[in-house]
Formats: structure tokens, C-alpha cells, sequence
């Protein structure tokens, strides 16, 4: 097995540290997120539209645009909206 020497050793303890004190973060902000949803489905609002309207607000409009033009056109060629029903 290579050699590593202390500098570098120090340096990916140190990495590794940083590492797993994030993923802790990261799973505490994880557990929060979850409270959040269930305190909006407490209050009678839907989770899985709210994961999508947060979605749809990271989006750049011009991409949000893009998606929703691209669902129109292909609920209307199932014959899924409206417009496309009465015809």
C-alpha cells in the first residue's frame, strides 16, 4: 500500500470530517422538509403540488414556459383539455 504522508493524511481526515458533518446537516434539513410538508397537509394542503410549485419556482421561465407549452400539447393530442374535449 502507498505511503501517504501526514500533511496529506491530516488533510483527508479533515476533508472526511467536513464530509460527514454535512451529510448530518444535510439529513437534519432532509427531516425538516418532511415536518414542513406534513404541517401543509396538517393544514389541508396538498404535498405533492407543493413539490411542484417549489420545482417550478427553481425553473428559469424561459424553461418553465417550454415544459408547460410541451404538457399543453400533449395533453391536447390526448384529447385530456378542455379545448381539445369540445371538438
Amino acid at each position: 500500500m502507498p505511503k501517504v504522508d501526514k500533511t496529506a493524511q491530516e488533510r483527508i481526515r479533515t476533508l472526511v470530517a467536513r464530509i460527514e458533518r454535512l451529510e448530518e446537516e444535510r439529513s437534519g434539513l432532509t427531516a425538516d422538509i418532511r415536518e414542513v410538508y406534513a404541517e401543509a397537509k396538517g393544514s389541508g394542503f396538498e404535498p405533492k403540488v407543493l413539490r411542484q410549485v417549489v420545482k417550478l419556482r427553481k425553473m428559469k421561465i424561459e424553461d418553465r414556459r417550454e415544459q408547460e407549452m410541451l404538457l399543453d400539447t400533449y395533453l391536447n393530442a390526448l384529447g385530456m383539455l378542455e379545448s381539445a374535449a369540445a371538438e
